[in-house]
């Protein structure tokens, strides 16, 4: 190439790094043992698009994903295209000292093969395994987990490899955060490994919007080193389908490599497979938990799970998706827009607004037995309320908070200042929980959770086996983290159940109340198409006061207190029967 001729290639590698992996550097295939062009797959490119566009990146793999291998040919780009005038100081940060150097080795390799007229050179100054040093100033440092790890050397780059094995706790993070220049960037490379303190925390906030992470996600079945004879079979479980394979069916197999259709194929129960994960599943011992973990990047929990994680991963698989709309600062998500005719409920469980806690609402289509909005944030009770107002007038909702404490009690009290009626009271007789009377009683509308923690919990994870459908990401994130504490149902240290408590409240309360008043259903038809035939032209009974019972029953079958008749029952609680209110 002539000399503008590398001007122009100079330019666009350093625009496009991806097109510059692949055009100049080289890596090797443990599949053909050999070394190789570095092909990069397609989402091996968007993860590294994603570090060179966000400052701040965690990445969620499977084993042999190459992504570290990715991450250092990145790290060896990000080197060489550096100015004398802005050096890139990058810091290398792993559990043990030998897999940080391992990376940085990996570095160094790359950092050779850029060709002479891009290639800056080693300076002599710092040249160790772990610790080494470019003509234009730019540096590169391996360490293990430490007080002293950050000691002297300010990185622009901190880049956490196998972040999930990583011992150190919050303080660590928070020190090596600190230590990042302004607009450093900080990447986050793990296979799964429990809930740890680092690396699962990282991605559970950002799944839920509470961080600025992006999230970079590799699935083995997308990866061309693994899937040349890739193919689906119809499968709860993949490690009994390899152990009784000769029983599955011909029919029970798709082989089908267009990655277009693969979200479909696993929605509809189908696992990938191929020799290579064959293999693989086989070297992990055929053991369940570790080819969740490391081969599918599962994250698994104790096995004290209250929902059977079988359950949990089922939901992910089949129901999980992105809502259609985003709204409060994209902390309140829809699914689907209110259905003429359908039953609502919203739970919501309130807390301060300044504490760990996050106030959450959700509601429910109890009809069509799916969640269809969620809210999840910081704030007081009154602008919980406020939220509750809006939203739950627009589904025409009926409305269940926790008044445990004190901070429910604060949102019951301003719903009913803005009027809103659909309040459920507990204790009070079952038609009346589903309409507060501001002028009769002084109980406060909601209900207490704690003194029915383990039935609403109960109420909610059988829910969950007939088939409820969870839509949230973020409430599936916190039923990893929901177990058993001393046989009480209780989220782990440092975790989260807001969303958890919010929707078991709806089921519980609408699967009570609703199940009483079903009772009287086929009665409350029959009495109203006697009034559509024999008494509808001779209008309401004109039978004198003193022969008419002292308590009123109503069309619902229960006592009345306030001696409305049957048609005023049937006008309150019609809804409960298809009735537009």
């Amino acid at each position: 190439m002539d000399k503008q001729e590398l001007i122009q290639e100079y330019a666009r590698c350093l625009q496009d790094t991806n097109y510059a992996i692949k055009t100049y550097l080289e890596t090797y295939d443990n599949t053909q043992s050999k070394y190789v062009p570095f092909d990069l797959f397609p989402e091996q490119e968007m993860m590294l698009s994603n570090f060179d566009k966000y400052n701040d990146n965690i990445t969620k793999k499977y084993r042999q994903a190459g992504v570290s291998t990715a991450t250092a040919a990145w790290v060896s780009k990000k080197l060489q295209f550096a100015s004398k005038r802005k050096p890139e100081k990058i810091l290398i940060i792993a559990n043990k000292l030998d897999t940080a150097s391992e990376f940085a080795n990996k570095v160094r390799g790359f950092i050779n093969q850029w060709p002479a007229w891009i290639n800056v050179g080693f300076s002599k100054e710092k040249d160790s395994q772990k610790h080494f040093k470019l003509n234009n100033g730019s540096e590169v440092k391996a360490v293990a987990t430490s007080v002293d790890a950050l000691r002297g050397f300010t990185p622009t780059t901190l880049i956490f490899d196998e972040a999930a094995y990583i011992e150190a706790g919050d303080d660590f993070w928070a020190a090596c955060m600190a230590s990042l220049s302004t607009g450093g960037k900080v990447i986050v490379i793990s296979t799964p490994n429990g809930y740890d303190k680092i690396y699962y925390e990282i991605y559970e906030q950002s799944i839920k919007g509470l961080n600025g992470f992006h999230i970079s996600e590799l699935h083995w079945e997308n990866d061309p080193r693994f899937t040349k004879d890739l193919y689906w079979v119809k499968t709860k479980d993949i490690v009994h389908f390899l152990l009784n394979i000769e029983d599955f069916d011909e029919t029970e197999f798709i082989h089908e490599k267009d990655m277009s259709k693969f979200t479909d194929l696993t929605r509809n129960g189908y696992k990938p497979c191929s020799s290579w994960f064959e293999e693989m599943v086989k070297k992990l011992k055929y053991d369940r938990r570790k080819v969740s973990q490391e081969l599918e990047s599962a994250f698994l929990g104790s096995g004290d799970n209250v929902i059977p994680v079988e359950t949990i991963d089922k939901i992910k698989n089949e129901d999980i998706r992105e809502p259609e709309d985003m709204f409060v600062g994209n902390q309140l998500w829809v699914w689907e827009k209110p259905k003429e005719g359908h039953r609502y409920i919203l739970g919501c469980d309130v807390s301060r607004g300044d504490s760990e806690d996050f106030t959450s609402i959700v509601i429910i289509d109890f009809d069509e037995r799916c969640q269809v909005l969620e809210y999840l944030g910081k704030i007081p009770p009154d602008l919980a309320a406020d939220i509750i107002y809006k939203w739950g007038t627009m589904y025409k909702a009926y409305v269940v908070t926790d008044i445990t404490g004190g901070m429910g009690v604060a949102t019951s009290r301003k719903l009913q200042e803005l009027g809103y009626k659909d309040l459920y009271v507990e204790g009070m007789n079952t038609a009346d929980k589903w309409k507060y009377n501001p002028n009769e009683g002084t109980k406060t509308p909601g209900l207490a959770f704690n003194n029915k923690r383990s039935q609403i919990v109960s109420a909610f994870e059988e829910s969950l086996r007939h088939k409820f459908v969870i839509r949230s990401k973020r409430l599936l994130n916190e039923m990893y983290t929901f177990v058993y504490i001393n046989g009480k149902p209780n989220h782990m240290k440092g975790k989260h159940d807001d969303l958890i408590m919010a929707i078991a409240m709806a089921l519980y309360v609408g699967e009570n109340s609703f199940s009483q008043l079903k009772k009287a259903d086929d009665l409350t038809r029959a009495m109203l198409d006697g009034w559509t035939t024999s008494g509808s032209d001779n209008g309401p009974s004109q039978e004198p006061e003193h022969r008419r019972p002292q308590q009123n029953i109503g069309i619902l079958g229960i006592p009345g207190n306030h001696g409305n008749d049957s048609r005023q029952n049937y006008k309150d609680y019609g809804w409960l029967f298809g009735k537009v209110r």
